[in-house]
């Protein structure tokens, strides 16, 4: 006996069959989404923008101290730090019991070196290095130093010392004169420019120094360091370090 075929409703049709063309299509696209899901966004190709209050040098002028890490430059770490973007030299906590320098990794000649500095502690001595040499098996340097704070009772700012070399100061600047050129425990700026045998020493826009070297021995390349002197508790604040060749 033969069976009647169940009819097919018509409000639901039955579906169509998946062609091949259709199929590649489905898969094409599901693979797009996945690849999308996959791939991670990237952010647009400018450079970061600047931290908040960062010093950028005049033009001509390189950093030699990015204001956020002591980076190509060499030195007792328990006596340097970086803090609101300075170098920090020495400690208000506890004498210094040895002089401390923080140098450059590489010489220089021919310069006009520019910073601000300034001096925190009863007694606060230290000073710019420049034309210099580490000393072996020790913590000092030899060479041309650029002065500041004071010794015993008199201000040495801005004058020229012959540090563990010839061991004296090669040139001073007018107490008086100081007295009037000097913000103390305020950032105060100072240049250093050598050419040749002659140095200049400025504070504040004075010159305090103007010497030229008459021994011809003398080095006139080296690294650039920062000082602290040996003594009571004080800090050395640098920052702003930015240098031009000449």
């Amino acid at each position: 006996m033969l069976r009647a075929r169940p009819r097919r409703s018509l409000a639901t049709p039955a579906p169509p069959r998946p062609t091949l063309i259709g199929l590649i299509a489905v898969w094409f696209v599901a693979g797009l989404s996945a690849v999308a899901q996959d791939t991670p966004r990237t952010e647009s190709a400018e450079p970061p923008a600047a931290v908040a209050g960062e010093f950028s040098p005049e033009p001509g002028y390189t950093s030699l101290f990015d204001g956020r890490s002591l980076t190509g430059w060499e030195g007792k770490g328990e006596w340097f730090r970086v803090e609101d973007q300075a170098i920090v030299a020495g400690t208000l906590d506890k004498p210094i019991p040895h002089n401390q320098f923080l140098c450059t990794t590489r010489d220089y000649g021919d310069f006009e070196l520019r910073l601000q500095v300034k001096a925190r502690g009863a007694g606060a001595n230290g000073g710019i290095q420049f034309r210099s040499r580490r000393v072996a098996l020790g913590d000092e340097v030899s060479g041309y130093q650029a002065d500041i704070g004071g010794v015993t009772d008199r201000l040495v700012w801005g004058g020229l010392y012959d540090e563990s070399r010839r061991n004296r100061f090669l040139a001073e600047a007018d107490a008086e004169r100081l007295a009037a050129i000097v913000k103390p425990e305020e950032w105060n700026d100072y240049v250093i420019r050598c050419v040749g045998p002659k140095v200049e020493l400025f504070i504040n826009g004075e010159r305090t120094v103007a010497y030229t070297e008459p021994e011809e021995s003398i080095p006139r390349t080296g690294l650039i360091g920062v000082q602290v002197h040996s003594g009571p508790p004080c800090e050395i604040w640098y920052r702003r370090l930015r240098i031009k060749p000449l």
